[in-house]
């Protein structure tokens, strides 16, 4: 098996409220949307990031979870500045995230973050870490910064 990842589906208690958050607060556009079951949206090459409503998520792993919370996860977006953070935390509060932490910087990578929770307790963290880098093939390096 490849070292790779191609969809993350995450189980939610609203899928209408994980629709607008995403598309109509941050703009998202759906790969796929199908009205009281799953929507999709592309978020990276070969990645795709799925919002599946509970009872069916359950469903479909045959009830092998009893519990659909997303405790114990984030998932993280990472950009180019610090100031690109404290925008996109704001955004997401302004179209309905909750404020986990206030954007601040982060000693230990030279870095600054911030976290956000979605309507459904989905936890992000919008993260400026100067040694975060993509190459050519699309390989993550996460090194010193500069």
């Amino acid at each position: 098996m490849e070292q790779r990842i191609h969809f993350v589906t995450l189980a939610t208690p609203d899928l209408d409220a994980s629709r607008e958050f995403y598309r109509e607060g941050l703009g998202w556009e759906p790969l796929a949307d199908v009205p009281g079951e799953i929507i999709f949206f592309r978020t990276g090459p070969g990645l795709v990031l799925g919002f599946f409503e509970e009872e069916k998520f359950r469903a479909d792993v045959a009830d092998a979870v009893s519990s659909t919370s997303t405790t114990g996860v984030t998932l993280s977006h990472n950009v180019g500045t610090p100031e690109e953070v404290d925008t996109l935390v704001n955004a997401a509060v302004r179209a309905g995230a909750r404020l986990v932490k206030s954007p601040r910087a982060v000693p230990v990578f030279s870095g600054y973050h911030g976290h956000f929770a979605d309507p459904n307790g989905v936890v992000w963290e919008i993260c400026h870490n100067p040694g975060w880098s993509i190459d050519a093939t699309g390989r993550v390096h996460l090194g010193p910064a500069g």
